[in-house]
Formats: structure tokens, C-alpha cells, sequence
């Protein structure tokens, strides 16, 4: 009897306890829904204390960090970015075989790379745009995977010559990107997902990057059109718009 009593009273708490995470975690989602970023994350942290391996969570935690950054001083945006790399990791050890987690990487990458030296922006570099192909493969739907992608080749193939022979000596070479490349990552982001003003003002400062001015005005002020809906539409649009300028 009282073996069945013990049994039960932990299948109470455990279930109590996976309650609890689930809940916070409902919080979180309203509050990042709502562009609360610093409630969202204290509420995400607090499920992971109760779920710290649920990828899915890591992932949504480190995404928070990252669309913290704008609001934050170099210092703090730096930690933000180093964090939000950190919870990705924890997300791909906790389940490799999904695409987001590898996504997270990619993303937090991205956003850490500025902070970076030459060589570490580098190994950056080529680790971005591995675990963005790995997410590629593992969910060809991700439209985000695209864009990482399209992004990649898009940095790549901006770097001049002098800059990518400097490195050919001094690091051994940079990987090549293709502005072709990024257009067809941004144009199949954008058929994915069409409702994200990213993919469609990339696509634009793409064409801008191929000297296709007229084509690159008319895709880039169709962005900025579109309605803000994510932490860094605001600043694609701040970056969309100096391309414009610089036409």
C-alpha cells in the first residue's frame, strides 16, 4: 500500500513539475507575442530551470538574446549575442536531429560575428553556414534557413580583393559567396514565408549589390511597405533604407 501511495505522489510531481514548465512557457509566448523581450526571456528561464533540456525552449530563450541586442549598449549587446550562442549550442546537444536548433546557431553566429576579429569571423563564417545547411536539410521549408544562407553569400561575395587576398596569406583563404546565390536563397525564403519583410528587403539590397539599381528601388520599397512584425524589422528597414540612399 504504501508503495502505491509513493508511486503516486511522484507521478503527482512529476506531472506537476512538467506542468509548471509548460506554463511559463505559455507565458513566454504571450509576452514575446506581445514585443516584451526581457519579460518573455525571464519567463523562458524560468521553464528551463524545470525543463533544461527541451531544445525547443533552448531555442526560444536564445532568440530572446538576440532580439535583445538593438536595445542594447556594444558591451551588453556582445554578452547578449555570446549568450544567445551559448543557449543554441545547449539546444543542438539536446536534439541534433531538428532543424532549429541548428537555425539557432546559425542566427546567433550571425549576431556575434561583428563583435569578433578577423580570424574568429572567419571560423564564424564557415560554421554559419555549415549549421545553416544542416538546418536546410533537415527542414527544406525552413524559410529562415534560406535567409541565413542568403545573407552567407551575400557577406561572402562583398568582401574585395584585396581584403580576401590579405587573408588568403595571413588565415589561409575566406570561402567564396555568389550574389547570385543570395538571390535565390532570398527569392525561395521569400515563396516560403512571404509575410517577412526580410526576405523581401534582402532580395532588394541584393539587386542593389548586382548593380540592378531600378529593380533593387522597386523590391526594396516593397518592404518597407510591409508592416513590422518582428524584434529586427526596424532595423532591416534602418539598413534597406542606406541602400537606397546609396543608389
Amino acid at each position: 500500500m504504501k508503495s502505491k501511495v509513493l508511486t503516486i505522489l511522484l507521478l503527482s510531481a512529476s506531472l506537476a513539475f512538467s506542468q509548471s514548465a509548460s506554463v511559463w512557457e505559455k507565458k513566454g509566448d504571450a509576452l514575446e507575442a506581445s514585443g516584451k523581450t526581457r519579460d518573455a526571456l525571464a519567463a523562458y528561464q524560468k521553464a528551463e530551470k524545470k525543463s533544461p533540456k527541451d531544445a525547443e525552449l533552448l531555442v526560444k530563450i536564445a532568440k530572446q538574446y538576440g532580439d535583445l541586442m538593438p536595445s542594447l549598449g556594444k558591451a551588453a549587446a556582445k554578452d547578449a549575442a555570446e549568450s544567445s550562442l551559448a543557449y543554441s549550442r545547449r539546444a543542438v546537444k539536446a536534439d541534433p536531429k531538428s532543424s532549429d536548433p541548428h537555425l539557432a546557431v546559425a542566427l546567433s553566429l550571425g549576431k556575434l560575428t561583428p563583435y569578433l576579429g578577423s580570424r574568429a569571423k572567419i571560423d564564424a563564417s564557415r560554421e554559419m553556414k555549415s549549421e545553416a545547411d544542416t538546418a536546410l536539410r533537415l527542414n527544406s521549408k525552413s524559410d529562415y534557413a534560406h535567409h541565413m544562407l542568403g545573407r552567407w553569400h551575400q557577406e561572402m561575395a562583398g568582401i574585395g580583393g584585396g581584403t580576401r587576398l590579405l587573408a588568403k596569406v595571413v588565415y589561409g583563404g575566406v570561402p567564396k559567396g555568389s550574389y547570385k546565390e543570395a538571390l535565390e536563397h532570398f527569392k525561395k525564403a521569400r515563396s516560403i514565408n512571404s509575410k517577412r519583410l526580410i526576405h523581401q528587403l534582402e532580395y532588394g539590397r541584393t539587386l542593389a549589390m548586382m548593380g540592378r539599381d531600378a529593380d533593387a528601388r522597386k523590391e526594396i520599397n516593397k518592404g518597407l511597405a510591409m508592416r513590422n512584425s518582428e524584434a529586427d524589422d526596424a532595423e532591416s528597414k534602418i539598413r534597406a533604407r542606406q541602400t537606397l540612399k546609396n543608389l
